[in-house]
């Protein structure tokens, strides 16, 4: 990525935080968020999880030996982490009541499946690539979902275009393999709301069938006809970690910098039309994060600071990808939009989805 690329993706979300002054709410449900992934992605570069461990000349580093004690560290807090963030979805307390560790660990597996698949994809797709690559490194976090995420390290640069698109391609992949039946199974055994939302449900999270093409589908497969009594459903931990999964793939897929879209529009476009796209695309991110909902922006931030780091050109960024591999990229691009763009309410009937009322 050039300097005059880096320097738009910095300076996007310093306009937005800039103009977003006067709302000082705003700003400070954003500042845990920004100050942490602000460390992680330190930490990262300094360790090589990022793609960072190079002599900038795209040649890996002579000591690539795997940090295995800190990768099973990492591991290990993290499900400590997630098992707490599942058992609070629950309305549980593990610091108060650690004996009911059971409770959070549907959602800490089912999570941590979907994160493993995914970042494994990307080990073997490099390993297969001939590239020297790390085991996963796990984020474990004590808010929110307990964790930010995993990531292999990759030392040095991609052959060419081809072996950049098989690394992207395979993580989202693998990890949607996951997602979708953990979602379908935790499905089986959520509530359907059929009814004004009760109270006491305030700690789970609810979402609407049809607020997502995928998730529609997956749901009239697992729940069939009982779809048809109410289109919101209450998830259980383990479907809560199914959806998250899938969203994370969502995420991933965008067109944007250093994530997985990036990579893949990359390898589809070339470089500099790739660079466009992933500046559009970040602009579109914030945008609608500060006009649609305040709640996205930490989001937004995630993205612009996983997505605006350096990266290294293939050895070859001239030669295109196969056939193939085209149709599977715009096959894997298609599929972000399948995930984030709802049912059309015209469309509850064909799917046979309650209707909205």
């Amino acid at each position: 990525m050039n300097r005059s690329v880096s320097f738009v993706l910095w300076l996007i979300p310093i306009v937005f935080l800039i103009v977003d002054l006067g709302d000082q709410g705003l700003l400070e449900e954003t500042t845990l968020w920004f100050f942490l992934v602000v460390i992680i992605l330190f930490v990262g570069r300094s360790i090589g999880m990022l793609g960072e461990g190079d002599d900038g000349k795209g040649e890996p580093p002579q000591n690539d030996r795997p940090k295995w004690w800190l990768q099973t560290s990492l591991f290990l807090l993290t499900i400590l982490t997630t098992t707490w963030a599942g058992a609070a979805q629950a309305g549980v307390d593990l610091v108060r009541e650690p004996s009911r560790f059971a409770v959070g660990l549907p959602f800490s597996v089912g999570l941590l499946a979907i994160l493993g698949a995914h970042e494994l994809g990307h080990y073997f797709a490099a390993r297969r690539h001939g590239m020297i690559v790390t085991p996963p490194y796990f984020i474990p976090v004590p808010v929110s979902l307990g964790t930010f995420g995993a990531f292999v390290g990759l030392k040095g640069r991609a052959q060419n275009r081809e072996a950049l698109f098989d690394i992207a391609v395979a993580g989202p992949l693998a990890g949607l393999i996951f997602a979708l039946p953990v979602l379908g199974w935790g499905l089986q055994n959520s509530l359907i709301l059929k009814g004004p939302t009760a109270g006491n449900f305030f700690r789970f999270i609810g979402v609407d069938v049809g607020s997502s093409i995928v998730l529609a589908i997956v749901s009239k497969l697992a729940l069939g006809s009982a779809i048809l009594e109410g289109h919101r459903v209450i998830l259980n931990p383990l479907a809560l970690a199914g959806w998250l999964g899938i969203l994370i793939t969502a995420l991933n897929l965008l067109p944007i910098g250093q994530l997985d879209g990036g990579y893949i529009s990359h390898a589809l476009l070339g470089a500099k039309r790739a660079n466009a796209v992933s500046i559009a695309g970040l602009i579109a991110v914030f945008l609608l994060a500060f006009f649609v909902g305040s709640g996205l922006l930490k989001w937004a931030f995630v993205i612009f600071f996983v997505a605006s780091t350096r990266d290294l050109l293939p050895a070859n960024d001239h030669t295109g990808i196969s056939p193939g591999r085209t149709v599977l990229g715009y096959f894997a691009l298609a599929l972000l939009l399948l995930i984030l763009l709802p049912v059309p309410g015209s469309f509850y009937p064909a799917l046979r989805i309650h209707p909205y009322t």
